[in-house]
């Protein structure tokens, strides 16, 4: 199973990578894919421009075996719609079972992607989530739930799409707009991110006003 994590990753930093490592272990994936977004339909354009952020993200990976960089987002025009993304990797990868790994905030936001509906038949949903998790109780959401939901994540692995399931990982309380707030400010935001990713944006001048 290959696991697909998309974000803006603007910088990318632990809040970010730990929980990737730990999917990519507890699920026995064969390789997680950090997928950085284009073109956001849904809020503001990240500062850094995609090359940086693609910069960033290969330096915040390397050496670490099984997360890779997918950037096809990145080379698409137009706003990012999972939904397309996830339809391209169908086309290239075939019947390969994948899973889209979201935050409990974006799972209950659900209803807000473009063509969400489909998302499901095209991968299987792992949403993450920390102690007091609440499932949606009604709509649209909480059917979805009674229809696809699997209390054994690892059995996804069985079949290309359609289970939704939760898991539990560290999830560290560190933001990107934190970051590079410390950077315009003129403070270190060391221990948030990679060094590596520190020091392109010190060398860069990113974030700087």
């Amino acid at each position: 199973m290959i696991g697909l994590l998309g974000g803006t990753f603007d910088p990318i930093h632990f809040g970010h990578l730990r929980p990737a490592l730990e999917l990519y272990e507890t699920l026995d994936l064969e390789q997680l894919r950090i997928i950085p977004c284009g073109t956001p339909p849904h809020r503001d354009p990240p500062r850094a421009g995609g090359a940086q952020r693609l910069a960033m993200s290969r330096l915040a990976l390397a050496g670490q075996p099984g997360l890779v960089i997918d950037p096809r987002e990145l080379q698409r025009p137009g706003p990012s719609y999972m939904v397309d993304t996830l339809i391209s990797l169908r086309e290239e990868l075939g019947d390969v079972p994948l899973a889209l790994i979201i935050g409990m905030d974006a799972f209950h936001g659900l209803e807000r992607w473009h063509r969400w509906r489909e998302l499901v038949d095209l991968c299987h949903l792992i949403v993450i989530h920390r102690p007091g998790w609440q499932e949606p109780a009604e709509g649209e959401l909480a059917n979805l739930l009674t229809t696809r939901q699997t209390g054994d994540v690892a059995e996804l692995r069985g079949r290309p799409a359609g289970g939704v399931g939760f898991c539990a990982v560290t999830q560290l309380d560190i933001s990107a707009s934190r970051i590079r707030e410390l950077v315009r400010v003129g403070r270190s935001p060391r221990f948030l991110l990679p060094d590596p990713v520190l020091d392109y944006i010190t060398t860069t001048g990113l974030y700087r006003d």
